[in-house]
C-alpha cells in the first residue's frame, strides 16, 4: 500500500482507479452543523435532557459502548430488516475497530482459527497478523464463497485439532472482488457455520450500492440463532472523515462468575483499553443525519446509489469497447460484473504487478490496484482491482482508454506469453 501512496505521490496527473473511498460531490461542510443541531434537539425533545445534560453527552468521553446505539437499532431494523437490541450494539471507531475488538474477544487459544474469503481485505487479515491469530483462506469463486471447500477446511482443520471460530466475509459487493453470495447460498452457509459451532463475522459497508434489485438479505436479517456479528460502517453510506461504524453482538457468553452476558459486553470491555470511546461529536453528526432522514439512510442515499450504478455501468461499458473480442490481443482479458458496490477485478495474460503499475503511471498515467495484495502468500498475480467510485464517467472512460493501450503494449512486448493465452 506504501508503493501505490508512493506511485500517486509521483504521478498526480495520472488517473486513478485505485482509491475505494466514495465520491465527495455529495458532501457539504455547511449540513455539519445542520447536523448537529438535530441531534441536540432530539436529544431535549426525545430524549428529555436538559442544557446541561447536552452539554455533558457532547462534550465529555461518554458511554463506552456509544450513545446513539438507540438510533443505530432503529437504522438496522428499518434499513436491513435486522431486529437487534440497542445493548447489543457498539459504536465503533470506523469499522476497522470493530474488526479488532471482534478478533480480540473470539480469539485466545493458540488453536483458534480464523477463515476468511480470498481474496480479502487487508484490514481483517492485517489486525488477525498483528493478534497472532492463524488465518486459513476459503476460495471465492465467481457466485461468492466456495461452500464445498469451507465444509472440506472445517473437516480438516478439526481432524488437526483446530478451533475455526470465526469466518470472515462481505457478502454484498466485496472488497476487493466486487462479487456477492447469492441467497441460497447464505442459507447453507448459515446451516455450515451452526453446525461448526462457528461464528461469521459478517462486514457490509457497500450494501446500500446495488446495480441490480432487489437487493439480498444480509446474512444478519437472516440470523435466527445468533451466528452473525454484524459489522457496519457509516463511511459509505455517510462519509469517511466522521470515522463511525458499530458491530453489532448479540451473542450470549459465560463470563468468569459463570453468568451469562452479551458479547457486546466483552467487546466493551476491549474497547475501554483501546479507544476509551468513539468520539462522542461524530456520533452526533450520525444521530443528526439518522434524526433527520427519519431513522434510516437508504433513502437518503438514493441519488449516490443512483451515481455509483452509473459509474460501474461506464465502467462495463467502457471495458467491452476498449477490449474488443474482435482483436486477438484481447481476448485474453477478462472481467466480473458486480451487482453492485465499488470494485470489480480484470484478469489479465501478463502480470500485474508493481513493475506494470509502474509502467501504468509513467508512460499512460493510469494506476490500479495489483490483486496479489489480497491475498495470502501466492494469487493474483495476473489479476488487477479497478475502484469506479471516485471518477467521473469522463475520466473511466479516458481511463480504461490509457489501461487498454498499456495493456496491448505490455502484451507485444511479451508474444510468446500473450499468443499462448489467446
Amino acid at each position: 500500500m506504501n508503493f501505490l501512496n508512493e506511485i500517486a505521490i509521483r504521478f498526480p496527473e495520472a488517473i486513478s482507479f485505485a482509491p475505494g473511498r466514495p465520491n465527495e460531490q455529495f458532501y457539504e461542510a455547511e449540513k455539519l452543523t445542520v447536523y448537529l443541531d438535530a441531534y441536540c434537539r432530539y436529544l431535549r425533545e426525545e430524549r428529555g435532557l436538559t442544557e446541561a445534560q447536552v452539554k455533558t453527552q457532547l462534550f465529555q468521553y461518554g458511554r463506552t459502548n456509544g450513545h446513539i446505539h438507540d438510533l443505530i437499532a432503529r437504522m438496522l431494523e428499518k434499513d436491513e430488516g435486522i431486529r437487534a437490541a440497542k445493548e447489543s450494539i457498539v459504536v465503533t471507531v470506523g469499522c476497522q475497530e470493530g474488526m479488532f475488538i471482534s478478533l480480540r474477544a473470539l480469539f485466545s487459544a493458540p488453536t483458534d482459527v480464523l477463515l476468511v474469503a480470498m481474496p480479502c481485505y487487508i484490514g481483517i487479515t492485517g489486525a488477525a497478523k498483528l493478534l497472532g491469530i492463524e488465518i486459513v483462506p476459503v476460495t471465492e469463486r465467481e457466485d461468492g464463497l466456495d461452500l464445498q471447500e469451507l465444509e472440506d477446511t472445517l473437516s480438516r482443520l478439526k481432524a488437526e485439532g483446530k478451533q475455526p471460530r470465526a469466518l470472515y466475509l462481505v457478502a454484498d459487493f466485496a472488497n476487493p472482488s466486487g462479487k456477492s453470495l447469492p441467497v441460497p447460498a447464505r442459507k447453507r452457509l448459515l446451516e455450515i457455520s451452526r453446525g461448526a459451532g462457528m461464528l461469521i463475522i459478517e462486514d457490509n459497508p457497500y450494501g446500500f450500492f446495488f446495480r441490480e434489485g432487489p437487493r439480498k438479505p444480509t446474512l444478519k436479517s437472516m440470523d435466527e440463532h445468533q451466528q452473525v456479528i454484524y459489522l457496519g460502517s457509516f463511511s459509505k453510506s455517510a462519509f469517511p472523515g466522521v470515522r463511525v461504524g458499530y458491530a453489532v453482538a448479540d451473542q450470549r457468553v459465560l463470563g468468569a462468575t459463570g453468568k451469562q452476558h452479551l458479547l457486546a459486553d466483552e467487546f466493551s470491555k476491549i474497547k475501554s483499553m483501546l479507544t476509551v470511546n468513539t468520539p462522542a461529536i461524530s456520533q452526533a453528526i450520525i444521530g443528526g443525519m439518522l434524526v433527520m432522514n427519519e431513522g434510516g439512510l437508504l433513502d437518503a442515499n438514493r441519488e449516490a446509489i443512483r451515481f455509483y450504478k452509473e459509474n460501474m455501468d461506464a465502467t462495463l461499458g467502457a471495458l467491452e469497447r476498449h477490449f474488443p473480442r474482435s482483436e486477438a490481443w484481447a481476448r485474453g482479458v477478462t472481467w466480473n460484473v458486480p451487482e453492485g458496490g465499488f470494485f470489480l477485478v480484470m484478469k489479465l495474460p501478463i502480470e500485474a504487478d508493481e513493475a506494470l503499475l509502474e509502467q501504468s503511471a509513467k508512460h499512460h498515467q493510469v494506476i490500479w490496484t495489483p490483486m496479489r495484495y489480497f491475498y495470502l502468500g501466492s494469487g493474483g498475480e495476473t489479476e488487477l482491482r479497478l475502484s469506479c467510485s471516485y471518477l467521473t464517467p469522463a475520466e473511466i472512460e479516458e481511463g480504461i482508454s490509457r489501461l487498454a493501450r498499456l495493456i496491448r503494449s505490455a502484451m507485444e512486448q511479451q508474444p510468446a506469453r500473450a499468443l499462448s493465452v489467446g
